[in-house]
């Protein structure tokens, strides 16, 4: 009887042994479960920010790399550069006590709101003149051709 391959169904590597923490990831089971494609996920390997062991031409992820993709997915998510995201991941390594890896992250999330702060204000600019500038040619528009402005 021939086997069939169920491609949605990512395979799940196990480790020798059967403790939940040692477990090790497919890449295609991160992929699946972060809603990325292994071509992502690859990119970050080429990029140094995970580093999953290799059972033979299979990549082979455990927990930490999974909890570092996770992060990088969710800097990426808020808008932070790969390089903010390599340094945070470097001092989240060197740092047990997480107290330099915390203050860097309050100082790029204060960045990181002062700088939408700002957007938020050019766009409610932009979008006042719009409004005005709309008007404007609405009222032109009724003007010539003897309507009220917004009636047809």
């Amino acid at each position: 009887m021939t086997s069939v391959v169920q491609p949605d169904r990512p395979k799940r590597l196990s480790s020798a042994l059967p403790d939940e923490a040692n477990r090790l990831f497919a890449i295609g089971e991160l992929a699946a479960e972060f809603g990325v494609t292994t071509r992502t996920i690859r990119f970050y390997e080429s990029k140094g920010l995970i580093a999953p062991e290799r059972r033979g031409v299979a990549r082979a992820y455990n927990r930490r790399d999974r909890a570092r993709l996770k992060l990088i997915l969710r800097g990426k998510n808020l808008g932070f550069s790969l390089e903010a995201i390599a340094a945070y991941l470097k001092l989240y390594d060197a740092d047990p006590s997480q107290m330099a890896q915390t203050q860097m992250l309050l100082t790029n999330i204060e960045q990181a709101i002062d700088d939408l702060q700002t957007k938020r204000a050019d766009l409610d600019r932009t979008l006042k003149e719009l409004k005005d500038i709309r008007a404007q040619c609405v009222e032109h528009l009724a003007k010539k051709s003897g309507r009220r402005p917004g009636h047809p």
